[in-house]
């Protein structure tokens, strides 16, 4: 993975793992499978949190917490964070009253031949965003997943930077052997 850009494949993988989970946790709370839940928006845990915070994490653990690009991920991570939970959210439970709404009035319309109403093909989508505890279990998860990211990442640079050293003379523990 060196000539990859280690940060952009952590913050991916997060989102991807995080979306495959939502399938289990899906299983766990309504009790069956449903593939299709890898590919939706909302629900447990939040992928945009888990990619943010992995980014952001990673970038931490490698270049420092006072580094301008550590602050550029953590900054406009909190952005899209409060993003999830705040406006998509809303919008999700306006798209449940707006479903509601229209349910009412196909009830009304039945009821007086006069008021013509037309019925959409399909509802609105209303789960767009996330719970709190969606979006905190989604950045626990991605900074978990940066930090080792990180981690793995300069233990390689160490392994590397030893087999480049001169050998100095000295016989080790190996040699012995």
């Amino acid at each position: 993975m060196r000539k990859m850009n280690r940060g952009m494949i952590t913050a991916l993988g997060a989102i991807s793992v995080a979306q495959a989970l939502k399938i289990v946790t899906h299983k766990v709370v309504a009790g069956k499978w449903d593939w299709q839940q890898a590919f939706t928006t909302g629900g447990m845990p939040s992928s945009h949190s888990a990619g943010v915070a992995a980014l952001a994490s990673y970038v931490a653990a490698n270049k420092g917490a006072r580094h301008t690009e550590t602050a550029l991920a953590v900054v406009f991570g909190a952005i899209v964070m409060y993003d999830a939970q705040g406006i998509r959210r809303h919008t999700g439970e306006i798209a449940r009253l707006v479903n509601d709404l229209e349910d009412s009035f196909m009830k009304i319309s039945g009821e007086f031949p006069s008021f013509e109403f037309t019925e959409r093909d399909k509802d609105l989508k209303e789960l767009l965003g996330h719970q709190p505890v969606e979006v905190f279990a989604g950045a626990g998860f991605g900074i978990l997943m940066g930090v080792v990211s990180a981690k793995l990442e300069n233990r390689e640079r160490e392994l590397e930077q030893q087999k480049k050293l001169p050998y100095n003379g000295r016989k080790t523990r190996a040699d012995y052997r």
